[in-house]
């Protein structure tokens, strides 16, 4: 499958961000910097980016969390609600920073992106810069209608899920959420968007995730990332009971057996060090302390403020 990335010459490598799943490849060949066309699977084959291998002068990735809204509560979440929210104007103007700064990949996220009808005029101002591709992670609930509107301006979608069953996805996130995620992934796939699933794993539904896999698999989802659990935000309440080791994470993925043609991906919390989220309020976030806690790093007014220094891990 061809599918849009986006590359740059760093440090005399070519490297290569794949907005649907979220890693960062060192291509074995020179490649045109900006957004580029190349085939999914050789991509996936080319190793990735390790930390401490580049010195990019923006993160090659970053969330930028523009809404503060949502329509659940879920407790897991990881944004902070005491964040004031984002004007348009405000949101433009981020577009057009983080479209200039040199970063590769943004996702939009939040709160739930897809209750702002000006999101598709953010993710068109980012890619107008001809350098970054845009993803968005959104849980589903809006996904069916605005499906048809975001597919031309997205390069790839993140759907969350908190299980592979409606039980145990609803008892999380509240009754519906998972048929409308479900639904919303269908339409997505219909008008032609990359999706994957996101689940972040916990005690109480880590051994849903082989059902995940499969059920990625029957509905044409392109690849599934399990993340580590973060006690950051809302999390902080639940860590104690719901956080797993990295060795039961590890192992919980080790004995699946992945579908053929789906992507699979941990997200541990070493790799989720040091990683930059810009949130509403115009300030970039970096995760500290092997991603137990986040910090601010700079206000962001032009794009030179989203050129922070590289952190010991993979931005």
């Amino acid at each position: 499958m061809i599918r849009t990335f986006a590359a740059a010459a760093i440090d005399g490598l070519t490297v290569v961000h794949d907005p649907v799943v979220g890693t960062n490849h060192l291509s074995p060949t020179t490649l045109p910097a900006g957004r580029i066309h190349l085939d999914q699977a050789h991509v996936a084959a080319w190793p990735e980016a390790q930390p401490g291998q580049l010195n990019p002068q923006a993160p090659l990735s970053m969330c930028y969390s523009l809404i503060v809204r949502c329509n659940l509560a879920c407790p897991q979440c990881l944004d902070d609600k005491t964040v004031r929210e984002s004007t348009a104007e405000e949101r433009q103007t981020m577009a057009g920073h983080i479209a200039a700064s040199g970063v590769l990949g943004v996702d939009l996220s939040g709160g739930e992106p897809l209750l702002l009808r000006d999101l598709p005029d953010v993710a068109k101002a980012i890619r107008a810069g001809g350098r970054t591709v845009v993803s968005c992670t959104t849980n589903g609930w809006h996904l069916a209608r605005r499906a048809a509107e975001l597919a031309p301006v997205l390069d790839g979608l993140r759907v969350s899920l908190d299980g592979a069953t409606e039980a145990t996805h609803d008892r999380w996130r509240g009754d519906g959420s998972y048929s409308r995620a479900i639904g919303g992934t269908r339409a997505a796939i219909d008008e032609g968007l990359p999706v994957q699933f996101q689940m972040v794993l916990m005690r109480d539904n880590h051994r849903e995730a082989q059902q995940l896999l499969d059920r990625a698999a029957q509905l044409g989802v392109g690849g599934v990332t399990f993340l580590q659990m973060l006690p950051i935000g809302d999390g902080r309440n639940i860590a104690e009971q719901q956080m797993l080791t990295d060795d039961e994470a590890t192992a919980t993925i080790d004995a699946l057996t992945v579908p053929e043609g789906l992507r699979l991906r941990l997200r541990t919390r070493a790799k989720a060090d040091g990683f930059t989220v810009l949130r509403a309020d115009s300030n970039a976030w970096r995760n500290t302390g092997g991603a137990t806690s986040i910090t601010i790093r700079a206000t962001v007014t032009s794009p030179q403020d989203l050129h922070l220094p590289v952190p010991g891990s993979a931005a």
